[in-house]
C-alpha cells in the first residue's frame, strides 16, 4: 500500500484554543506557531463565545485579507477533564477553501482536548496533518488531508435550493458575478448565509475562483476596509444594519425575506434585457428538472456562460502590446445587439480587463 501523500504544508497556517471559563471569561488560551494581535481579535469576534447570551454556533468559518478561518466550538460536560471550562472553540487558519475538510479536523482535536484537556496532543496532530497529511487515533477519529478533494468543496452547495428560493431572480446573481460586483447576503442565522453564500460562486464556474468569499463579515472598521479593497465579492453579514451600508453593496440579498435589491449606481450596469431572460430561464429549467444533480445544474450554466464569451470573441483583438485580448468596441456597436445585451457585453469585458486604458 502507497504511503499516504503529505497534505501541502503550506496550506494550514495554525492552530488555536479559545476558552470560557466559569466566571463567564472569555480568552485566547494558546497557539501554534503564532498568531497576530489583529487576527487574534477577529478570531474572538468570530467564534461565539464572546457574545452574551447566544446561540452556540458549532462550526463557522470565513475569510479574511485571504487567510481562512474555520472555528468548532463545543460546551464542555462535565465528564471532561476540564474543570474550569464551560466552551471552548478550536480554530484553524489555512490557505484553502475547505470547510468539509477542518470542520472533520477540528472536530478530532476537540475530542482530544475533551480527553487530555492540555494542547500537546493537538498539536501533535496538527503537525502530523502538516507533514503527513495524516493523524490517526483510535478513539478519537482518523483524518486523511486527501480524502477532502477542494473540488468536492466548491460543489457542496445547493444551486436547486437558490432557484427554488429566488426563481427568475437567481440571474440577478448571475448577471451580479459575471460583472464581478459587490453582493452583500443577509440573514440573521450565520449558518443560512454561509450555506447560501458559499454556493454563490458556482454560478461562475469557469472561474473557479472562492477568494471572492467572505462568508462572516462583522461590520466592523478594519473588516470592512480589507473587504472593500476587493474589487467584487460576496460577503455574509448576521446584522441587518448591513442593509444601510450602501456603500458596501451593488446587489443586497435579504435572505430572510427573499428579497434581491440592486443599488441605485449598479442598475447601469446590471440592465436586464433578453439575454438575462435566456439565461434566467435556462437556470430555472436546469434546476427545476428533478432528474439533475446541482453539479449538472452548475454544468448547464457554465456551458450558457462558454457560449457569451463565445459571443464576445468576434469583438476582441489582440492589444497593441500583443499582450493580451482586448474589446473593440465600434466593432461591437456595429454588431447592432439590443442595448441591454451590448451593455452586459461591454461591462463583462471591462469585469474581464478587456477594455483598451
Amino acid at each position: 500500500m502507497a504511503a499516504p501523500e503529505a497534505a501541502d504544508p503550506l496550506l494550514m497556517l495554525g492552530v488555536g484554543l479559545i476558552e470560557k471559563d466559569t466566571n463567564g471569561e472569555v480568552l485566547w488560551v494558546w497557539c501554534y506557531p503564532s498568531t497576530t494581535a489583529t487576527l487574534r481579535n477577529l478570531l474572538l469576534r468570530k467564534c461565539c463565545l464572546t457574545e452574551e447570551n447566544k446561540l452556540l454556533h458549532p462550526f463557522v468559518f470565513g475569510q479574511y485579507r485571504r487567510t481562512w478561518f474555520y472555528i468548532t466550538t463545543v460546551e464542555v460536560p462535565d465528564s471532561s477533564v476540564l474543570k474550569k471550562v464551560t466552551h471552548f472553540s478550536i480554530v484553524l487558519t489555512a490557505k484553502d477553501f475547505n470547510p468539509e475538510k477542518y470542520a472533520a479536523f477540528t472536530r478530532i482535536l476537540c475530542r482530544m482536548y475533551l480527553k487530555h484537556g492540555s494542547p500537546v496532543k493537538m498539536m501533535e496532530s496538527y503537525i502530523a496533518v502538516l507533514t503527513k497529511g495524516v493523524c490517526q487515533s483510535e478513539e478519537n477519529g482518523s483524518f486523511l488531508s486527501k480524502d477532502f478533494d477542494a473540488r468536492k468543496a466548491y460543489l457542496a452547495g445547493s444551486i436547486k435550493d437558490i432557484v427554488s428560493q429566488f426563481g427568475m431572480e437567481t440571474v440577478i446573481l448571475h448577471t451580479a458575478l459575471m460583472l464581478k460586483k459587490r453582493i452583500v447576503v443577509y440573514h440573521p442565522k450565520i449558518e443560512a448565509v454561509q450555506e447560501f453564500t458559499r454556493t454563490l460562486p458556482a454560478l461562475v464556474w469557469h472561474r473557479q475562483d472562492w477568494t471572492i468569499l467572505h462568508s462572516y463579515v462583522h461590520l466592523d472598521a478594519d473588516e470592512l476596509e480589507s473587504l472593500q479593497m476587493c474589487p467584487g465579492y460576496v460577503a455574509g453579514f448576521v446584522d441587518l444594519e448591513v442593509s444601510n451600508r450602501s456603500d458596501l453593496y451593488d446587489v443586497f440579498v435579504n435572505l430572510a425575506d427573499s428579497e434581491i435589491t440592486i443599488a441605485p449606481l449598479a442598475k447601469e450596469a446590471m440592465t436586464m434585457g433578453k439575454l438575462h431572460k435566456e439565461i434566467g430561464q435556462l437556470i430555472v429549467q436546469s434546476a427545476e428538472d428533478p432528474e439533475k444533480s446541482d453539479s449538472q445544474v452548475i454544468q448547464d450554466i457554465s456551458l450558457k456562460t462558454k457560449e457569451i464569451f463565445t459571443n464576445l470573441a468576434p469583438f476582441s483583438e489582440v492589444s497593441d502590446d500583443g499582450e493580451k485580448r482586448v474589446l473593440n468596441y465600434e466593432a461591437l456597436k456595429q454588431r447592432r445587439f439590443p442595448p441591454a445585451t451590448e451593455n452586459f457585453l461591454y461591462h463583462l469585458a471591462a469585469a474581464e480587463q478587456m477594455l483598451k486604458i
